[in-house]
């Protein structure tokens, strides 16, 4: 007897549905698009726990006609496509003739209909694929269907749905972009009898982008509006300023249908590199339309991912549109100066890295006032001359010459000297980084002012015990004679000592101290209250891991209160965080949320203070003054055992002597 047999109707039903419907978010797209496709203007989405005990999708669009109504149920029965060649234009967004035969299949559906041309409606109710109601109804022209019982005839799908919240956030995460894709549409979205969200329908983007992301998200957008090549791009570009941590808010449409598309993702990257920073990634809401034969969007039964016939003009479409938007929208200003009167150059000029900037002549008097009452209290030295206590003239008299024990004829201004240049103020603020760094005393009488400022082995602010600990490390340990030669490319110090040069990455021997405090002051976080509470807008997947671990981010010293609609409030942070860095370190752990705690590991804090500590150290290519890098090596010093920053990335590496002499040829072996 044959082994191969063909399956029943229901088995097989239920295997293809598998392919359509995977969650209760599944059934809400197929419908809506449905709705969409049948010229709905309105449409309101409920649910209930969410959405595997209900779902109910209605619409004001065209309806289904009685005779209709049982051939829908049917698989493979659309209204869509008739022939093999339409399937080379498709214009609509369901075409497969397969949603409405998967959802029945798993669930208990009703079905109340009319049309326009019908004075009654259709009541049909349809569970796990077989039909048992079909009467007429009451009903306003459009369609109505109602799921229940999601996977009720087949438990071992239904164990693997996830929490009611998770599920619920799923489906407003597909209305959402639903919603984006067609602003002409009012959408309205209810959860568990309250309503979560609802869409004008005026066929503005902006509004749409409004009531969907929120308020502080279209705030920073900026428009696009482009053709090229036959190819139309519109839509809304995030401000590079406003660029993210991860591609969570990059929404792409092609003719109307939400898409996953690596070529608009990297034609967008391309156009914002060199204005937005490393690490991070613009936002945007970008449509494409273009002639549907060049597009195959019968890739797979979800229809997410599409192929394009030739990716060249969409990528050129999508490159030049963002560019050209940048561009306009977001072009540098320029430094405006209020106008003066100029005089000579000598007196009224000021130098700031060679471009000559003038001054009015009344703020030149009163740089000149400030500097003479300061130097009139300041203490005089034998061969310094005494500044005179009355105010002085903006102009300048001659300099004459006297005699000086220091150097001969030795120019000395009569009356005051000039206001010192931008340049000659920094470099007197900050002292020379070269030279040998002051010995770390030994002797536990040595009189030390204050603890290092940068992040130690002892809480900020602690002076008492930042002393107390200092004067015990430096007991115990005996510091070899080295001075810090400089500093390369604002990122890398140079230490001499012992016969190697030492070359220490700032950033990385920052982000690793600023670890190890966080893990030490762990049990007691340090967090600070933000004076204006912090709006963040997430997408809904970020938002759900945020909701859902609300404990564990407060942990770390961030406070978050959920606002709803996929937007939280920062109450407070980590103290270490300044407050542009909070926003962009919070909207990083929200984006690694969900695969870092489905991650098998031991400590679930150690990344988020990773994230942390990076955001916070000082960055490679940041100025610093010769003390924070003075005090940065010290800190090193007395934590012996940093050696790799959270990363894995070495924090210093050292050149001998003799190494660096068989370079230069001094030495042969």
């Amino acid at each position: 007897m044959g082994k191969v047999k063909l399956l029943d109707k229901h088995t097989a039903e239920l295997i293809a549905a598998g392919e359509v419907v995977e969650r209760p978010s599944s059934v809400v797209k197929e419908l809506v698009e449905n709705c969409i496709d049948a010229g709905a203007s309105v449409i309101t989405v409920e649910i209930r726990h969410g959405g595997t005990a209900y779902i109910r999708v209605t619409d004001n669009g065209e309806g289904i006609a009685p005779e209709d109504v049982p051939t829908a149920f049917l698989r493979h029965a659309t209204s869509k496509i008739r022939t093999g060649e339409d399937l080379d234009c498709i214009a609509t967004l369901g075409f497969r003739g397969e949603a409405l035969a998967s959802i029945c299949a798993v669930s208990k559906l009703d079905l109340i209909t009319r049309t326009a041309a019908s004075d009654e409606g259709v009541h049909y109710v349809i569970h796990g694929g077989e039909e048992t109601v079909s009467e007429p109804a009451g009903s306003p022209v459009g369609t109505t269907i109602i799921v229940r019982e999601m996977f009720y005839n087949t438990p071992a799908r239904r164990k693997f749905l996830k929490s009611d919240k998770a599920e619920g956030n799923a489906i407003a995460s597909v209305l959402d972009r639903v919603a984006l894709s067609h602003p002409e549409i009012s959408f309205r979205f209810v959860r568990d009898g309250k309503e979560a969200m609802l869409t004008p329908g005026d066929g503005k983007l902006k509004s749409a982008i409004h009531a969907v992301l929120g308020r502080e998200f279209t705030a920073g957008l900026l428009p696009v509006k482009y053709t090229y090549n036959g190819v139309r791009v519109e839509g809304f570009l995030s401000r590079p300023v406003n660029a993210r941590p991860n591609r969570s808010m990059q929404i792409f449409f092609i003719n109307g249908r939400y898409v996953r598309s690596r070529t608009m993702q990297n034609a967008l990257e391309e156009a914002c590199k060199g204005a937005v920073m490393i690490g991070k990634y613009p936002a945007c809401v970008l449509g494409v339309s273009l002639d549907c034969s060049a597009v195959d969007v019968n890739v797979h039964p979800a229809k997410l991912e599409v192929r394009f016939t030739n990716e060249r003009p969409i990528y050129e479409a999508v490159f030049f549109a963002v560019k050209s938007s940048l561009a306009e929208f977001d072009a540098p200003r320029e430094m405006e100066l209020p106008q003066t009167r100029r005089v000579n150059v000598a007196p009224n000029m000021h130098e700031y890295k060679g471009v000559q900037v003038s001054l009015s002549e009344t703020a030149r008097a009163d740089a000149i006032r400030q500097r003479v009452q300061s130097a009139a209290t300041a203490p005089t030295h034998d061969n310094a001359p005494v500044l005179p206590k009355t105010p002085v003239r903006p102009a300048e008299p001659p300099q004459k010459t006297v005699p000086s024990h220091d150097k001969p004829d030795t120019p000395v201004a009569s009356a005051v000297p000039p206001p010192p240049t931008y340049a000659e103020t920094v470099r007197a603020a900050e002292p020379e980084i070269h030279g040998t760094l002051p010995p770390v005393p030994n002797d536990t009488d040595t009189e030390i002012s204050a603890a290092p400022s940068l992040p130690a082995a002892v809480p900020a602010g602690d002076i008492g015990a930042a002393v107390d600990e200092i004067k015990a490390r430096t007991e115990s340990f005996l510091l070899p004679d080295y001075r810090i030669v400089g500093e390369i490319f604002n990122t890398y110090i140079l230490i001499e000592s012992g016969g190697e040069l030492i070359m220490i990455d700032k950033h990385a021997a920052h982000e690793r101290l600023i670890f190890e405090r966080l893990m030490k002051n762990r049990e007691h976080p340090e967090s600070q209250m933000l004076l204006t509470a912090l709006p963040v807008t997430l997408d809904k997947k970020q938002y759900e891991q945020v909701t859902d671990n609300l404990d564990l981010l407060a942990q770390a010293g961030f406070e978050v209160e959920d606002f709803g609609t996929g937007t939280v409030i920062l109450r407070s942070v980590p103290a270490i965080l300044s407050g542009e860095d909070a926003e962009g370190a919070f909207l990083e752990i929200a984006g690694k949320l969900g695969d870092r705690l489905n991650a098998v590991t031991t400590d679930h804090m150690e990344w988020i203070y990773h994230t942390i500590s990076c955001k916070s150290a000082i960055k490679g290519g940041d100025k610093n003054v010769a003390a924070e890098l003075s005090e940065l090596v010290l800190t090193l010093i007395h934590n012996p055992d940093v050696r790799y920053c959270p990363h894995g990335r070495p924090i210093y590496i050292s050149l001998k002597q003799r190494e660096i002499e068989k370079y230069f040829g001094r030495i042969q072996s």
